[in-house]
Order: C-alpha cells, then structure tokens, then sequence
C-alpha cells in the first residue's frame, strides 16, 4: 500500500489519489504532487542573489549593518551560519563583535 502525504491546506491524513491530483476529502483541497515539491523549496531560506542557505554555509555581508553600539561592515565573512525561523533567519557570531542575528537578504553565499 502506497503512502500519500498529508494534506498541505488542513493536514489530515486521509489523502488519495483521483487521476493525476491528491485529494483532501476532509477539507476537498486538490494538489499534484509536484506542487508539493516546488513548496517545499519555496520555504528554503535564500541569500541576496537567489542562493539557498543552509546550516553550515558561509555568508559575506552586502550592506554595511548599524547595530546597537557598533556596524558590520560590508564584506564582513561569517562562518558556520545557523538557518532559524523569523524575521531575522540567520543565527551566527560574528569575529569581534560576537553572536548575532542577521536578515537574509543582506548576506550573499562565500
């Protein structure tokens, strides 16, 4: 027996297969399963030129960032970044200033 994901709209689990699209019959949402591939990827955390992000990754800084008491500076590397959820999506230290959060949309992938 094959296994079918859950619904992406309500999450029930009841999900079967109807010619080529998946249907929901708790809340009658109807996908393809290549759908559910591209918003997979959609939710990936991108960087300033389209590149996706990852735990890991080395990033460099695109714009100069004013913080309290102090900047990064543009081309500033940081190492062994830490993708999270929310507004500011990237978890890292930074050397000299110490552990911060930074937006994706101003690191570009090293």
């Amino acid at each position: 027996m094959s296994t079918h994901p859950n619904c992406p709209e309500c999450g029930g689990e009841y999900t079967y297969e109807d010619g080529p699209l998946l249907v929901c019959p708790t809340c009658a949402h109807e996908w393809s399963p290549a759908d559910a591939a591209e918003a997979a990827d959609n939710n990936a955390t991108r960087d300033a030129n389209g590149n996706v992000l990852e735990d890991g990754d080395s990033v460099v800084v695109i714009k100069d960032l004013k913080f309290n008491g102090g900047v990064v500076k543009v081309g500033t590397k940081v190492k062994n970044i830490r993708i999270v959820d929310g507004d500011h999506d990237i978890d890292c230290k930074i050397k000299g200033i110490g552990a911060m959060s930074l937006k994706s949309e101003f690191v570009k992938k090293a």
